[in-house]
């Protein structure tokens, strides 16, 4: 196969058995796993979907080319072109996505809005640090509970200090956020709106691998 444009670069959201939403790959993987017959193209549209399996997803492409021709992207293949899919769902997988929230300097201070917890001033990126609100030195973990984001004044000010020893407050307890605070991938495309009868708010969550 030969790609029209970057076709087989595109994403494609997988789901499991389950119709759960598990990972993005492209369409080059995609099509690995189609012409295995170990996944089938899940194909939604207003809130419904249809199922294919890799030779009826052949035999309508000829329809598709002709009625929805700018709604994908095309792959010249042998038998003509086929269009890629935008989700597949594979047979054998169970396996469920892990709701976890990875906790990094770019989350936590996304988490806080860029603001100093203890001021409420925001601050440039370069202008800000993370405090253990349990100082490490006194058993403090390295957890959402126990970081925020902080100004460089107020974390000098506080010190190896608890904040009331340091005649300071939390502007608010710090918690593990319920969902990313930072979306690193967003549904924007129209093709991609597809992907929205998987999705919900908690699936972005996921620590979605390419």
């Amino acid at each position: 196969m030969t790609a029209l444009g970057h076709a087989l670069d595109e994403r494609v959201l997988v789901l499991n058995r389950g119709y759960a939403a598990i990972r993005i790959i492209s369409v080059r993987q995609a099509f690995v796993l189609l012409f295995r017959q170990v996944a089938e193209v899940i194909s939604a549209y207003n809130g419904r979907y249809e199922t294919f399996d890799i030779g009826s997803w052949l035999e309508v492409a000829e329809l598709q080319r002709h009625y929805e021709e700018e709604d994908h992207e095309w792959i010249r293949c042998a038998s003509g072109d086929i269009a890629a899919p935008r989700i597949i769902r594979v047979h054998s997988s169970n396996r469920q996505p892990d709701y976890h929230v990875k906790l990094n300097r770019r989350n936590l201070f996304s988490r806080d809005g860029n603001c100093c917890q203890f001021c409420g001033v925001r601050f440039p990126l370069a202008d800000l640090s993370i405090d253990h609100v349990l100082p490490q030195s006194r058993g403090g973990g390295h957890t959402w509970e126990n970081l925020v984001c902080a100004c460089i004044a107020c974390n000098s000010r506080k010190g190896n200090r608890l904040p009331k020893e340091a005649g300071m407050a939390l502007i608010r307890r710090p918690e593990r956020p319920r969902t990313s605070p930072d979306h690193s991938i967003r549904i924007g495309r129209r093709q991609y709106e597809e992907w929205k009868v998987f999705l919900n708010e908690s699936y972005w969550t996921v620590e979605l691998r390419d």
